[in-house]
């Protein structure tokens, strides 16, 4: 067995926004499952290689359950405390399924499809208002921010005007760095304003999800727990989406031109930028009994840390994988996750990104940074990938 490698690897290649660290690349191609050794002295694992990151998420003897893993980055404490009411991300069947079981009708191709009209709707009156106000703007909160903010807000039944302070405390909750006292206020900020809701909804339900959820078997802290989850996973996710994809079609105008003349549909652009991008870029699973993968033994207790980003971008799964091909068939692509742990609200996001791309080049047919690549704030201290700000520029 060769050595452990010391730590996850973050560090991206200058002048690569888009592309994963070069050394996660190398092991991929060299040691796609390899020993690593954790900030608290764990020996876990790291796997990069696609079928392999296919086949850990797809396992069900690998546990999704915080209070099972170790953290790969420094900074965090070596154990994670249990996954609170409400966070599928961090449960097993079959606690988890009790929950899907209740959402999975609700958020069907079908129902995300119906919201089509709708997200047009606020995507030309947010350009709109960009176009009001003229150049230049930064993008996140002008566009990326609010459209998926409002979506999630009215499918859930949360006033909009609340919206900043969610995205206030889904920064905090997916920020790396963020001390643990700052992310336990951050959860108990948002438990104690969807519990309220959750009464009220329960007392006086309108037409929206948390009224549907109510006559379900879910009591108020599980509904109130959910529904923070729901919240912050359909407002960071599109919106980091939205203005990452919008920095890399500025930057591969090549690309961009396919979209706009139509040579490449929104459909597939949207996969591939979701291959490209893997915003989501790191996972956890930790291994709840001995499992044979890749030729290893992978001892129980142990945690596998998965990079997304690196099977994404494995030349074993799509040819020519570090090059930005929105005619590209990205199917297959993990950037959604894999298994019973999969976005729960891809269509909504997909509808989202389908309907935002199109609308944003077509009103601003010149659109462009208004500042070099280079000064483009990265968001690297996340567990969600993406820019601080995009300032913008167009003609007038």
């Amino acid at each position: 067995m060769s050595a452990p490698i010391e730590g996850l690897p973050t560090a991206r290649p200058a002048g690569c926004p888009f592309d994963p660290p070069t050394e996660l690349t190398e092991l991929r191609e060299s040691r796609p499952l390899v020993r690593m050794v954790y900030p608290d002295g764990h020996v876990g694992w790291l796997v990069t290689g696609h079928e392999l990151v296919r086949a850990v998420l797809a396992d069900d003897r690998f546990s999704a359950r915080y209070e099972l893993m170790h953290f790969p980055l420094p900074g965090a404490p070596g154990e994670l405390p249990p996954a609170p009411p409400g966070d599928m991300t961090g449960m097993d069947a079959p606690e988890h399924t009790r929950f899907r079981q209740l959402l999975a009708g609700k958020f069907t191709v079908r129902r995300m499809n119906l919201l089509t009209d709708r997200v047009k709707q606020v995507c030309a009156e947010l350009l709109d208002d960009m176009a009001r106000q003229g150049p230049p703007t930064d993008l996140v909160p002008a566009f990326a921010q609010p459209v998926p903010a409002l979506m999630i807000c009215e499918l859930l039944g949360v006033p909009y005007a609340d919206h900043e302070f969610f995205q206030e405390q889904a920064l905090v909750l997916t920020a790396t760095s963020a001390e643990p006292e700052a992310k336990g206020a951050a959860v108990t900020a948002l438990y104690e304003y969807l519990h309220d809701l959750v009464r009220a909804k329960r007392a006086a339900p309108t037409d929206d999800l948390l009224s549907d959820l109510t006559s379900s078997d879910l009591d108020d802290v599980e509904l109130g727990g959910l529904g923070s989850f729901l919240l912050g996973a359909g407002l960071d996710t599109t919106s980091n989406m939205l203005a990452l994809g919008t920095f890399a079609l500025l930057t591969h105008p090549e690309q961009l031109a396919d979209l706009r003349s139509g040579w490449t549909t929104p459909e597939q652009a949207v996969e591939e930028l979701l291959r490209y991008l893997t915003i989501a870029h790191t996972g956890l699973r930790a291994a709840r009994t001995d499992v044979e993968l890749g030729g290893e033994l992978v001892r129980a207790g142990e945690t596998v840390t998965i990079s997304m980003q690196a099977a994404d971008r494995d030349p074993a799964r799509y040819p020519d994988p570090d090059t930005l091909d929105l005619s590209r068939r990205a199917a297959g692509h993990v950037a959604l996750g894999y298994g019973a742990h999969q976005c729960l609200g891809q269509q909504l996001a997909r509808v989202e990104m389908r309907v935002a791309f199109p609308a944003l080049f077509t009103r601003f047919p010149t659109l462009r940074l208004a500042v070099d690549p280079a000064q483009v704030p990265m968001r690297t201290d996340s567990n969600l990938y993406g820019v601080h700000e995009l300032p913008v520029a167009w003609d007038v």
